[in-house]
């Protein structure tokens, strides 16, 4: 792999949005790397050329939406196809999806809709996971998502069935903390014992992003909505975590009500610092390539 898809292991990446394209050519802001919904950029164009614009400056990470692996059906073969082509092009760095469903059938819906947890399911996700990091060629990362509702029928832990994952199918865990918060304010659950439930050697990237709080109905709700900055219990639980994965990559998401490019980049600077924090005491072991290595 050539030395310029290296994501700098303390060097936070943000994701890159359309409204922020001029500004990340003025600017050229030292993030770690950028990470880009797949679908945008499926259909070619002048998209897909900045893109490849772009990849010559900062890693590229491919994120997906659409891919549906939730679903009893397999994988969408034209959605795989485009998927694949993109990934050819780009050569990223990491490639990801979640762990939800949008589709039936023909129908889709545009949300990620929670999975009922259990050895069915399961078994349904490793297929698909399967058939996804066959026609890549590549390990693909899984992201839990934020969650609204909880099934009855459901008989593991979100945790329970990503270690699971893993272990059937080597494909890695995407850690988005505030889904992990979210899901925990809304549907019950303690986000850091979520957290320690899980496999970290299995974490490949993690995922920081703000979220809104709304009245619903007399109680409190949060929204995941990635529209402003990381709220300080979301920060807490990212202290948590990076001490187990120090060199993980982390991510910086803003989706709405998106600010101008330095504010979002503020933020990846804020990991950074946090990170550094952390490291500042723990014991350096050796030094390779560079960089020094911590125990993990």
């Amino acid at each position: 792999m050539h030395l310029k898809h290296i994501i700098p292991p303390l060097s936070s990446g943000i994701g890159y949005r359309a409204p922020h394209r001029e500004a990340m050519h003025e600017l050229r802001p030292a993030v770690g790397f950028l990470e880009v919904h797949a679908e945008n950029f499926m259909g070619g164009g002048r998209r897909r050329a900045d893109l490849l614009v772009l990849r010559h400056d900062w890693p590229i990470s491919v994120h997906g939406v659409g891919l549906s692996l939730g679903s009893a059906e397999r994988p969408d073969e034209d959605h795989l196809s485009r998927l694949a082509s993109l990934v050819a092009d780009l050569d990223p760095i990491l490639v990801s999806e979640h762990l939800s469903f949008s589709r039936v059938g023909n129908e889709h819906f545009n949300d990620l809709l929670p999975l009922p947890m259990t050895p069915l399911m399961l078994r349904v996700i490793c297929r698909n996971v399967d058939i996804v990091q066959q026609r890549l060629g590549r390990r693909i990362l899984i992201e839990n998502p934020s969650r609204y509702l909880s099934y009855t029928c459901s008989t593991l832990s979100e945790p329970e069935l990503l270690n699971e994952l893993v272990q059937r199918t080597g494909c890695g865990v995407l850690l988005d903390l505030n889904n992990v918060y979210v899901t925990c304010e809304n549907v019950g659950g303690d986000a850091f014992a979520w957290c320690d439930s899980l496999n970290m050697k299995s974490v490949g990237e993690i995922h920081l992003a703000g979220h809104t709080r709304v009245d619903a109905g007399g109680e409190t709700l949060l929204i995941d909505d990635h529209g402003s900055t990381v709220a300080e219990p979301v920060w807490q639980l990212f202290d948590h975590v990076i001490r187990e994965r120090p060199m993980a990559p982390v991510l910086v998401e803003w989706d709405s009500r998106i600010p101008e490019l330095p504010a979002l980049v503020a933020e990846a600077r804020k990991a950074d610092k946090r990170r550094a924090r952390m490291l500042a005491d723990r014991p350096p072991i050796a030094a390779g390539g560079g960089h020094l290595a911590y125990v993990s």
